[in-house]
């Protein structure tokens, strides 16, 4: 029989030799939980850089788009009150999560060739989805599916969009102003988006368009109605009416400024005044929010609807059973994170892929004199040079005797990547203060035989104006603003080159002169143009 010193040796060798293996591999799990969690972060840093660097350069330097600071931090915080019905339903991982990770791939592919920002932001949303379906499973991701698709109300509107409602609202807030006005009796008259007052006049301008009180407002409107135990219904009244409110409440802000003009001067319309009354104005629209919640909850019999976040929650689970190593380790979310690790490579190449423009000649010598039309060159201002982003431009006006003049203006782009690419001029016209009147497509004769243009009828006051404009995409001449988009796209793919051009002609619409009349002008000049813009924008 074996010594009872000895047995005691023994079993406690036989006890340790576990404890050791177990210390072991401690590290060696503990680094593969790590890279499974810190590897796709940094991956999804490094390829969206560019994107998350844009929509933070917004939200700190254009106010209509600065809640956006705010929206991650509310969408985290209504994750975190739906924790524990979060983990309760992670049984196990979706392979679903794949199919969202390649929708934001290929999102990602499209932003990057056809030059949309808002693509790359959807993309970047698609794959921090599909990591969540292929880690915690579809039925547990439904759970918070409010605060994920509440962080898409940071994207910002695509350019041209934001252009045409920022004009719209424009001319809508400078009546709904002078409306303000001639009800308590001061005499005012809309030119445009210019409000006379007689000695002073006030240019609604962009930043005045209400976008920055319909924006926050309506993502505020859209949060209390998620928040709002009530019917559905009610809640989707709660949201659309954020959009009349801000509209009425800018309308009576620029009255109300026209108000303080009128009695103070110019000085009440800029600076300390101007930014108090919109601070004034925007609480005064979340009171209205507010008080509407109050009066949706009075009609009808209330009735509890599903669990919401406004709701105790019960205290978190300890951190011990939460299966959270298992939920990084499923094959479904390791696949997942295998094929995030491939979008470096894609990146590169895309990033790096090299537009080859063909060789032109500079808008420096388009001549000022062809088929009996006689030019004047003029310079663009600086602010707008910045804006259009343009590589070259030609702006002038042509005559011929006995004749209005044409306005020519051509913007080419050798490259159109990422917020350097035509500017419609749908979008542009309404900051003038002009009001669209009819927007039709004609035929133009070109090199290639008949081709579109946009034939746009404009109006400021008694001043009327047609414009024709079309796009010259390489060998292309097109008129549809996202049909432009589709071609860099092909053409970025097939050709690696994207570059092109924006032709917009204007002419005045005399008085006595028909539309069709002004029409033959603008045709007729295009027509003597086309030969000479190959050399200037090639095919």
């Amino acid at each position: 029989m074996r010594s009872t010193p000895e047995l005691a040796t023994k079993t406690a060798r036989f006890l340790a030799e576990p404890v050791a293996s177990v210390s072991a591999a401690a590290p060696t799990r503990s680094l593969a939980l790590g890279l499974t969690v810190l590897l796709p972060v940094s991956i999804l840093g490094l390829v969206f850089t560019d994107s998350v660097a844009y929509m933070a350069d917004l939200w700190l330097t254009d106010e209509n788009y600065g809640h956006g600071m705010l929206v991650p931090l509310i969408s985290l915080y209504l994750i975190w009150q739906q924790r524990r019905r979060l983990m309760e339903q992670s049984r196990s991982g979706s392979w679903w999560g794949l199919i969202w990770i390649l929708l934001g791939a290929a999102l990602y592919v499209v932003g990057e060739l056809a030059t949309v920002y808002q693509f790359l932001h959807v993309a970047l949303w698609c794959i921090i989805v599909g990591l969540l379906v292929s880690a915690l499973g579809a039925r547990a991701v439904s759970t918070i599916a409010f605060p994920l698709g509440f962080l898409l109300t940071v994207v910002p509107l695509p350019q041209f969009l934001y252009q045409g409602l920022s004009g719209k609202l424009q001319l809508i807030s400078s009546a709904l102003g002078v409306g303000c006005l001639q009800f308590i009796g001061i005499t005012a008259f809309r030119d445009g988006n210019v409000i006379d007052l007689g000695p002073i006049q006030l240019q609604v301008v962009d930043a005045c368009s209400g976008l920055r009180y319909l924006f926050p407002l309506a993502t505020l409107a859209l949060l209390c109605s998620y928040l709002f135990r009530e019917r559905l219904w009610k809640r989707i009244v709660l949201f659309i009416s954020s959009i009349p409110i801000s509209i009425l409440l800018n309308g009576f802000r620029i009255g109300m400024i026209g108000v303080l003009v009128e009695h103070f001067g110019q000085g009440a319309a800029e600076g300390f005044y101007h930014a108090f009354e919109g601070w004034v104005l925007f609480m005064a629209s979340l009171g209205l929010l507010l008080a509407e919640m109050f009066v949706l909850r009075k009609i009808g019999a209330t009735r509890v609807t599903r669990d919401t976040p406004s709701q105790p929650q019960p205290e978190m689970v300890p951190p011990a059973s939460l299966p959270s190593r298992a939920i990084l380790l499923r094959p479904t979310y390791l696949y997942s994170v295998g094929l995030v690790c491939l979008l470096p490579f894609a990146a590169t190449e895309l990033t790096e892929r090299g537009d080859v423009p063909p060789v032109r000649q500079p808008f420096l010598d388009f001549p000022m004199q062809f088929k009996g039309w006689s030019g004047t060159p003029f310079p663009l201002e600086g602010r707008y040079v910045e804006v259009l982003k343009f590589d070259d431009y030609v702006l002038a006006d042509y005559q011929q005797p006995q004749s209005a003049a044409v306005n020519l203006y051509i913007a080419y782009y050798r490259s159109q990547r990422k917020g350097q690419s035509a500017h419609s001029p749908q979008s542009c016209i309404p900051g003038g203060g002009w009001e669209i009147g009819t927007i039709e497509t004609v035929q133009l004769d070109s090199a290639a035989g008949q081709a579109p243009a946009n034939r746009v009828s404009i109006q400021k006051g008694d001043q009327r104006q047609l414009v024709l404009y079309w796009f010259k995409q390489r060998h292309r001449i097109v008129a549809n603003e996202y049909l432009v988009k589709l071609y860099v796209l092909w053409d970025a793919m097939t050709r690696q080159r994207t570059d092109g051009a924006l032709i917009r002609l204007t002419t005045p619409i005399q008085q006595n002169e028909s539309e069709g009349a002004a029409e033959q002008r603008l045709l007729h000049f295009a027509q003597d143009m086309n030969p000479i813009l190959t050399r200037y924008v090639p095919d």
